[in-house]
Formats: C-alpha cells, structure tokens, sequence
C-alpha cells in the first residue's frame, strides 16, 4: 500500500507544473530543530511558565529578560541545516514544477536550501528590528547578546521578526501565500498537524483534486486529503525524482 501511495506522489508531482507546498515544524525535525508538540517540544519543557506564554506578545512586553533567555535558549539554532526535504522542494522550484513554499516555520532553511518564493507566516530569526528606529539586526546579532538587545543606533529594543501569540499575521503575506494555493494543480501538505490557526485553515483554499497529505500522524484534515502517506517528509520526498 505504502509502495502505491508514494507511486501516486510521484505521478502527480510529474503531471503537475503549479505545485505548491504548505509545512509546519516536521519540516524541520530532521534538521534537529524540535516541534512543538512532541515527546520533546517545547509544549513538554519544563519552565516556570508554560512555552505558549513565555512566546506570547504581553509576555514579552511584561517580562523581556525572561522572554529572551527562553528565545535564545529554545527558539534559535544557528548550526541547523536544510535536509532532504528543504533541498527536494528547492530542486522542485529549479525545475519549474513547485511555485510556492507556504511555511510555518521560523528557521529560514528553505531559503537556505535554495528556495526562492517562501511565504513565511510566523515570520523569521533572520529578521531583527529596532522597535524604536527600525534598524535591522541579523540572527548573528541576536544570539551574541546577552539579557534584552539593545540597538546600538537609538537604544531601543531589537525584537525578531516572529509572530507571538496575541499577535496578527503578516497580511501582505497571508494574502500572497492564499493566491498562491488557490492557484495550486496540487498541494502538498507535510510536517504539521494542521492544528494552528489561523495558518492551518490556508489549505482550504486549494480548489483541485491533488491534495496530498505527509505526516507521521494523523491530522484533522486526513479525511478530505486525496493522498494520505504516514512518514517523515524528508524521507518521503527525497525518493521523489524531478
């Protein structure tokens, strides 16, 4: 079955030449960055307050210095590489056939990869900003520093160009990686649960009929998929030949 399954990947992504790929942190896992919600995330740390309040806007606004020992601790990592995953979908791009990575991700290694049309909807840790003068500082920048960073132009505070809780997406972004999908002969959906939003409810904008879903476990969305394959996404799409 599962022999079938990929042979039906491999068709359609033949076929197809307007592909477009929507991933969450399983994406990055074989890049040994962590998920969210596994054995390991950051929802089964242990901290003095809960991870989806320590990366939340009036966390960091009441509690900086402990927002950013959390960040840097847990949110950054500066040696992480791009796997099979990243580099097939950009190898994808090169040949015309995928037109869009829609990510979740913060971690900038589809880029690194090779990609060229990311959407990032949480934003990125390559992205720094004075809050004050808007200067930009680069992730070197941030994990350098120690305690809250501080601009060396005004003195404001550097924040990363990521999207906490209580914060709204990127609109500019949201509304190109909805065309984008929209205008998709097929989706690939792979790494993530589909289980945050408003970034999960982007793949409801796919109009065709090759949906294809990659997860280790089941989704939410795996009834409405057309194509369901268990595993883990770099594995999978590495076998893929462009």
């Amino acid at each position: 079955m599962m022999d079938e399954k990929r042979q039906t990947l491999q068709d359609w992504i033949s076929e197809s030449d307007n592909i477009v790929f929507f991933g969450g942190a399983g994406v990055s896992t074989e890049s040994g960055i962590p998920d969210f919600r596994s054995v390991d995330g950051l929802y089964n740390l242990h901290y003095k307050y809960p991870p989806e309040t320590m990366i939340s806007r009036s966390f960091f606004d009441a509690n900086p210095e402990e927002f950013y020992r959390f960040y840097r601790d847990k949110m950054l990592w500066p040696e992480a590489a791009p796997n099979a995953a990243h580099r097939k979908l950009a190898e994808l791009e090169r040949a015309g056939k995928l037109k869009a990575v829609v990510t979740q991700n913060i971690d900038g290694l589809h880029q690194a990869a090779g990609s060229a049309a990311v959407y990032e909807l949480h934003g990125s840790v390559h992205r720094n900003y004075c809050m004050k003068c808007r200067q930009f500082y680069d992730l070197a920048f941030m994990v350098k520093g120690e305690g809250v960073p501080i601009c060396p132009v005004c003195g404001g505070t550097v924040k990363p160009d990521v999207v906490l809780y209580e914060e709204g997406l990127d609109q500019e972004t949201m509304e190109a990686a909805v065309l984008a999908i929209a205008r998709a002969d097929m989706l690939i959906v792979g790494g993530t649960s589909l289980a945050v939003y408003p970034a999960a409810g982007l793949i409801n904008y796919y109009r065709g009929h090759k949906l294809a879903l990659i997860n280790k476990t089941p989704t939410p969305y795996d009834r409405r998929a057309d194509l369901v394959i268990a595993g883990a996404i770099g594995e999978i799409l590495d076998a893929v030949a462009v």
